[in-house]
């Protein structure tokens, strides 16, 4: 192999070795787009588990925000007629509280559309979760 051809191979595995690691922007926006779809499909424990500081809370508390998770997204559904579509549109990193804002547009089934900012933390693991 020549070294023009090694050159052009290592330009194409990086390339896409790029393409496959998603930057902490993406993570954070596929996460939280993640955490909301199933809240709004009425997973509200995946939604639960998708906040930071959730393993270490009493038990009564856990089934508290359950309730007000099902309880919201009814209401949701009740209200618009169900959500057809969960967009994450960009991120804003704010360094000084080390928390990624997500925003997403959430689609209703009656046409209106309604814009919310979800602060996202990176845990110890790496793992990005809602605040």
């Amino acid at each position: 192999m020549n070294r023009v051809t090694r050159w052009l191979t290592l330009v194409v595995l990086a390339v896409l070795a790029a393409c496959t690691n998603p930057t902490p922007e993406e993570q954070a926006m596929a996460t939280a787009q993640e955490c909301y779809r199933q809240l709004m499909d009425g997973n509200s424990e995946a939604f639960l588990e998708g906040r930071a500081g959730m393993d270490s809370i009493p038990q009564s508390y856990h089934e508290q925000l359950l309730v007000s998770y099902r309880q919201f997204a009814h209401m949701q559904r009740q209200a618009h007629k169900g959500v057809t579509s969960i967009e994450a549109t960009r991120t804003a990193m704010d360094s000084t509280l080390h928390v990624m804002q997500v925003f997403l547009l959430i689609n209703y089934a009656d046409s209106t559309k309604e814009e919310i900012v979800v602060p996202m933390v990176e845990d110890n693991e790496g793992l990005w979760k809602m605040k």
